[in-house]
């Protein structure tokens, strides 16, 4: 299978100013030349402690901020080097839920104009058939068609990120950044967003990188998972082998602190784990 993303020596640096004249002193290295692909129909879980870089990673791929240096290469184009139009045509393809599902819905706006938007973006200018779009997409999701005049405020956290998701999937992206998409929420509306998420890529044919910390849940979505550390990516290994037997030292320690009920047991074959075992990404 063929690689749909492939990201070569990518680093992003933010200046540090100090000083009377705020002059630069220093670097933070968020990202220092990291290197991976991502096959076609793939799910690539990035995991790492707070800090060290993972959603700066994502909004690289994207292009919401400039990277320092690097390659970034999308279904063989060059990302990097796209021109505005280029890349705004681009961008219908590669999608991003972003972590916090109420700070990401502008409050101001009804949730047609919210998902919508994207279409009015890309060219869909009749306005019947836009709304007819972002109700279909609010169904697949799970959420009514006459939620379309209700505004964020008045859902949960769980509607308010398939809210998100609606509006990542109404343009029928290829490639979806999913930033810490259930961090925010209760256990129980976790499960029901994976869950989602997995029908969702079973039905669109998606490619997903999963950024997360919870190393229990990436480790049930995840057909591979790149272990980050300071900017760095320091294991990159299919799921399976990773989990039962890192090699690095930063990722031994990373598993030796899931939490675990039975203290006899290893920790990421505890029933806490297992509760992910029912999101199932084929």
């Amino acid at each position: 299978m063929s690689a749909l993303l492939e990201v070569s020596d990518l680093v992003k640096y933010f200046p540090v100013h100090g000083g009377f004249f705020q002059r630069k002193v220093a670097d933070v290295k968020a990202v220092d030349g990291i290197s991976f692909s991502i096959k076609a129909g793939e799910v690539l879980g990035l995991v790492g402690e707070s800090g060290c870089g993972k959603t700066t990673t994502g909004r690289l791929l994207l292009r919401l901020i400039e990277p320092t240096r690097g390659q970034i290469k999308f279904d063989g184009r060059d990302v990097l080097a796209m021109r505005p139009r280029e890349l705004k045509a681009a961008r219908a393809e590669m999608q991003i839920v972003f972590q916090d599902p109420y700070a990401s819905l502008d409050p101001r706006l009804p949730i047609s104009e919210i998902v919508g938007e994207g279409l009015s973006n890309h060219g869909m200018k009749n306005r019947r058939q836009r709304e007819e779009a972002v109700a279909e997409i609010l169904e697949k999701v799970g959420l009514r068609r006459f939620y379309v005049n209700r505004y964020p405020h008045e859902f949960s956290g769980g509607q308010r990120q398939r809210i998100g998701l609606a509006r990542a999937l109404v343009l029928r992206p290829k490639f979806v950044v999913a930033d810490e998409p259930v961090s925010a929420l209760d256990v129980s509306i976790q499960s029901q967003v994976l869950n989602l998420m997995a029908e969702l890529k079973a039905e669109f044919g998606l490619t997903y990188l999963f950024i997360s910390h919870n190393l229990g849940v990436v480790q049930h979505v995840s057909d591979r998972v790149a272990v980050m550390y300071l900017g760095k990516i320091v294991e990159l290994a299919d799921s399976e082998d990773l989990y039962r037997s890192p090699q690095h030292p930063y990722t031994q320690a990373l598993l030796s602190a899931v939490p675990s009920p039975n203290r006899h047991e290893p920790p990421l074959e505890s029933k806490a784990a297992g509760h992910w075992a029912a999101c199932h990404f084929a």
